[in-house]
């Protein structure tokens, strides 16, 4: 296991530890030589990375998606942690254990499974329920949707974060229906439970969580279309107008057709579900953001782009700190949102920048 993770390191620390390298760029400095600038990763966060000097020694031993070796010290930069590397080594697997390296659900995956399978028991319809039941009951499934992230990046990307956000899904379709009482329960959990399955192939996740061919190539959606229909194939009393249902919820998950979806939601249950699973992953983005935040002062996290947005830390706020100038609410605009000419750099000033950050 490592002896030093990301979210223990400290200001003016000397740290040396194994990191996951999530993105690599070799720039120049004013003098013309090569620096390296890093992302480095573990299952507790993300910190930039700067290497300055014996670049040229390393820079082509490693590369993205790669574990390496690194010797520094943490300091501050722009109200945030950085890491100054002053020796690096590209490490070999078997130093390394994945898990120390993969974010995950803080619950058991197993646990969870089970109160998936609990969720299903009570489904009233019994075309609903033989058909949730034949999902889980296929053992390549029911393995991936154990450790499957949600997502690449956007929200519960961590091993287990489909499980767990499927989960949270159904508690509130729960709620919801118990306060629309004309909307069917059993449909709506089939949908939260089956809509976005496909993403047990879309995605594949051994050192950085990326989209596999059949993923790239079709996508969750269609990849889950595939699962119901196969499975609807195996129960031939299964009524064609509810397998359309079904398909409808699945192709219309993401609410709006610039979204992805190829069919916005048309009935009820499909608007519900939307709706739902809409604020299910912004609040877990938010919940990630305001605790993964780099910034180390201040009321107002950085500008996340999937919120297209900053969000305030109440916590901080309602202690009094205050921080000297308001953040922007997106890269190169000003508080009220105007651009800021002076702020968008051409490429030729993003590398002028960066060389000068030293």
């Amino acid at each position: 296991m490592k002896s030093t993770f990301i979210a223990d390191l400290q200001p003016n620390q000397d740290a040396t530890s194994i990191f996951l390298v999530q993105s690599k760029d070799i720039r120049q400095k004013r003098t013309g030589e090569p620096y390296l600038s890093l992302s480095l990763a573990d299952r507790t966060g993300e910190i930039e990375a700067k290497m300055w000097d014996n670049v040229a020694d390393v820079m082509d031993t490693f590369d993205r998606d790669d574990f390496v070796k690194a010797k520094g010290r943490v300091q501050v930069f722009q109200n945030r942690l950085q890491f100054t590397i002053h020796k690096l080594r590209r490490a070999d697997e078997s130093e390394v254990a994945f898990e120390d390296f993969f974010a995950s659900s803080e619950r058991d995956p197993e646990e969870m499974f089970a109160e998936l399978r609990q969720m299903v028991s009570l489904v009233g319809n019994p075309h609903l329920k033989g058909l949730l039941e034949a999902v889980l009951d296929d053992q390549d499934i029911a393995e991936r949707l154990r450790r499957a992230p949600a997502a690449k990046s956007v929200h519960h990307a961590y091993l287990g974060g489909l499980l767990e956000h499927v989960l949270s899904l159904c508690q509130l379709c729960r709620l919801a229906a118990g306060q629309y009482k004309f909307v069917d329960l059993d449909l709506l959990l089939a949908g939260a439970i089956l809509h976005d399955i496909g993403k047990v192939y879309e995605l594949a996740f051994r050192r950085s969580f990326h989209y596999t061919d059949d993923g790239q190539l079709l996508g969750h959606i269609v990849l889950g279309l595939r699962i119901l229909d196969d499975k609807v194939r195996a129960l031939p009393d299964f009524p064609p107008r509810l397998r359309n249902l079904i398909a409808h919820l699945i192709i219309s998950h993401h609410g709006e057709l610039e979204f992805g979806s190829p069919k916005i939601p048309l009935f009820a249950e499909a608007v519900l579900l939307h709706h739902l699973d809409n604020m299910d992953a912004k609040m877990e983005a938010v919940r990630a953001l305001l605790r993964k935040d780099p910034l180390l002062e201040g009321c107002w996290t950085t500008y996340f782009q999937p919120l297209d947005r900053m969000l305030l830390k109440t916590d901080r706020y309602l202690r009094g700190e205050e921080t000297s100038e308001a953040p922007p609410a997106r890269p190169g605009s000003n508080a009220g949102g105007k651009p800021e000419s002076a702020q968008t750099l051409s490429l030729f000033g993003e590398k002028l920048k960066g060389a000068l950050e030293k």
